[in-house]
């Protein structure tokens, strides 16, 4: 939802191309399985495409947290961003790709055609076994959580095997809309994602507007830094109105479950004491189970034990995270290695968080981008982790992946990780420290 000037210049062209009687413009038609090369995809476009026909994405533009590579995993298409120099490849063009390496190989030999299919059915085979409760090697439970965005999603996601789901994105309620969702169209939702899940966790996130996603009802003016901007928990201080029918619904729906649905809610972009007292005060009011925050910010994770103390749990949003340690934009393409998760700045804030979940005994969660790289996983556990939310179709290779280290590797890996000196050297490290089979699974 963040790349809207995506869907604007796609509205633009297509347009243009009306007005002057040229074909449309936009993903061509595929009638037999093919790679997609584009210089960038809309979010529109992406959501469209269909998976047994286009098999591949390859971008020039774009970034590992884009939204085009996000709604990608989501459908379960392999996806190479900022591929520099891909549209140079003439239409027609043998091209292998592999998404989890990010390798795009043009004119591929026999022998590498042959590597890649050997690759598959060892990943294929590897994931077949996984199913169950996420653990290391030696039993130390990890739950393994679905990411979701509507109730649709929520369904489809409890038919799954995933432990419950580790971020609700409520905010899908309330953009392109003129007016704020009702109390009962809330209430209804929720209800129906609780009752899909039954007794497994849910973790809901209040309303994550402002900044790129704005909403035209709540409107507090033109910014000059949105990102910076009152955003997340800042916009519900400022109308305060959305909040309140936002808590008083998700009360609505664990009461008709019966108080018995694993109700877990959390606020966005908490950078103080006050903020997560002013929430969770707010939350439990209404009887709600268990208050969280989101950590997002260098703040909340630096002062996560005083955060922690006020509230149950916390998640960890690695692509937020990520761009406001760096200070780089996460939708800009260019800056693509600053947002690596890998970024040992990066996992030195994700391990003061993780000592604050230490140090007052509450669970850290991470439900960003991170959580599902099943490499990258490893040294999350190993950091103190101890569930990870994800797009569901990543949750077989993660679970995998765990069940070949045990968590006293996983906490090798993690301090060699921190301490390396680039991104490069943490992946690196790392990798060498990993059972060979995990490349199975990448």
């Amino acid at each position: 939802m963040a790349e809207r000037v995506t869907d604007l210049y796609d509205v633009r062209d297509r347009t243009i191309c009306e007005l002057r009687g040229l074909p449309k413009p936009g993903v061509p038609f595929v009638s037999s399985p093919s790679i997609l090369l584009a210089d960038d995809l809309a979010p529109a476009e992406t959501v469209s495409l269909d998976p047994e026909l286009v098999v591949g994405i390859v971008t020039a533009g774009g970034g590992p947290t884009s939204h085009t590579a996000i709604l990608a995993a989501q459908l379960g298409i392999p996806a190479v961003v900022k591929a520099s120099g891909i549209m140079d490849v003439e239409a027609g063009t043998i091209v292998a790709i592999d998404g989890g390496a990010g390798e795009v190989i043009v004119h591929p030999t026999e022998a590498e055609i042959e590597e890649l299919h050997e690759r598959a059915e060892r990943r294929a085979a590897a994931l077949a076994e996984s199913t169950g409760a996420g653990k290391t090697a030696d039993g130390y439970p990890v739950t393994l959580l679905a990411n979701i965005g509507t109730a649709e999603d929520g369904e489809a996601a409890a038919k799954k095997d995933v432990e419950g789901t580790g971020l609700f994105r409520t905010e899908f309620l309330f953009l392109d809309r003129e007016s704020a969702p009702t109390l009962e169209e809330q209430t209804a939702t929720y209800t129906r994602v609780l009752e899909a899940f039954g007794t497994r966790r849910v973790v809901v996130r209040t309303l994550d507007a402002g900044a790129d996603k704005p909403l035209s009802f709540a409107n507090l003016g033109e910014e000059e830094n949105p990102a910076l901007g009152r955003r997340g928990l800042r916009l519900a201080q400022a109308r305060e109105d959305l909040m309140d029918t936002q808590l008083d619904a998700l009360a609505a729906a664990f009461e008709a479950t019966g108080r018995k649905a694993d109700l877990r809610v959390m606020a966005p972009m908490v950078a103080t004491v006050e903020e997560a007292t002013w929430f969770a005060d707010k939350a439990r009011e209404r009887g709600l189970p268990k208050v969280g925050i989101m950590i997002e910010v260098p703040a909340a994770a630096i002062r996560s034990k005083q955060l922690l103390s006020i509230v149950d749990f916390a998640s960890i949003g690695t692509n937020d995270l990520s761009q406001y340690t760096m200070a780089a934009d996460r939708m800009q393409g260019a800056l693509s290695d600053l947002l690596s998760p890998w970024q040992p700045a990066v996992l030195q804030m994700i391990k003061s968080a993780c000592k604050g979940g230490d140090a007052t005994g509450k669970p850290i969660s991470v439900c960003g981008e991170a959580g599902g790289d099943p490499l990258l996983a490893l040294v999350l556990v190993g950091l103190g982790v101890s569930s990870l939310s994800m797009a569901t179709k990543k949750v077989p290779a993660v679970r995998a992946a765990l069940r070949l280290h045990d968590r006293a590797t996983c906490q090798q890996m993690a301090a060699y990780a921190v301490d390396a000196a680039t991104a490069a050297d943490a992946k690196a490290a790392v990798t060498n420290l990993a059972n060979p089979r995990i490349k199975d699974l990448l």
